[in-house]
């Protein structure tokens, strides 16, 4: 199949994938914001466990980029939704990733590119970073301990935020691992908060904005 042009207002298409059909929902900035030129990749949660493009954490993610100017790209990794194929333990999901990566940067040649991942989808984008060299990446709740997270490369802008109560990641393990990892990173420990963020969310959205916005290339005048 060949791939649609990137739309000219917010919509859901479908994109060639490795094995098939990758659902893709593409939002644009808030019009009430400059436009940015940057186009953001948000990746979800475990497949297995009911992770989807519309889980509330990933949502609010893109929704907080949005409020900054930022284009943002949600999927279906292969086997959810009307995305095709089986669940790959994040290898095919790598794949997956990397076959949206390639749409966007054809659709947008000026546009930086962005990686956003909450748990297995922060595993996934972490595993691709080495191969397409994102301008900036965040990380929610990145599963440590529980994913082999060997040869990320992660790039110069790097943020990370972990909930303290997590049940699901280790808040632990994912500080250790930090410390192992010789790279520049941001780190937002946020009390209280469990893995799926509840009734954190508000604090999640401004973790991302703190922790972001110095990043956008059209920058506010201070003056205004």
């Amino acid at each position: 199949m060949r791939n649609p042009p990137f739309p000219p207002q917010s919509d859901t298409l479908v994109l060639a994938g490795p094995v098939g059909p990758l659902d893709v929902a593409v939002d644009l900035p808030k019009p009430e914001v400059p436009a940015q030129p940057v186009t953001a990749i948000v990746c979800h949660p475990l497949s297995t466990e009911g992770g989807t493009m519309h889980n509330k954490v990933v949502t609010m993610a893109a929704n907080t980029l949005r409020d900054l100017g930022v284009t943002t790209v949600r999927f279906n990794f292969r086997s959810v939704g009307e995305s095709a194929g089986s669940f790959d333990h994040g290898n095919g999901e790598q794949d997956d990733l990397k076959a949206v990566v390639a749409w966007v940067r054809e659709q947008r040649p000026d546009h930086q590119l962005w990686l956003v991942g909450f748990s297995f989808g922060a595993f996934v984008s972490l595993k691709v970073t080495a191969d397409v060299q994102p301008q900036a990446l965040v990380s929610i709740a990145p599963p440590a301990g529980r994913w082999d997270f060997g040869g990320i490369q992660p790039p110069a802008q790097w943020l990370v935020i972990q909930g303290e109560q997590d049940e699901i990641v280790d808040p632990q393990a994912v500080y250790d691992w930090l410390d192992s990892v010789d790279a520049p990173h941001e780190l937002v420990r946020m009390p209280d908060t469990s893995h799926f963020f509840h009734r954190k969310l508000i604090d999640l959205r401004g973790a991302i904005t703190h922790g972001v916005k110095r990043w956008l290339p059209l920058q506010a005048d201070p003056a205004a």
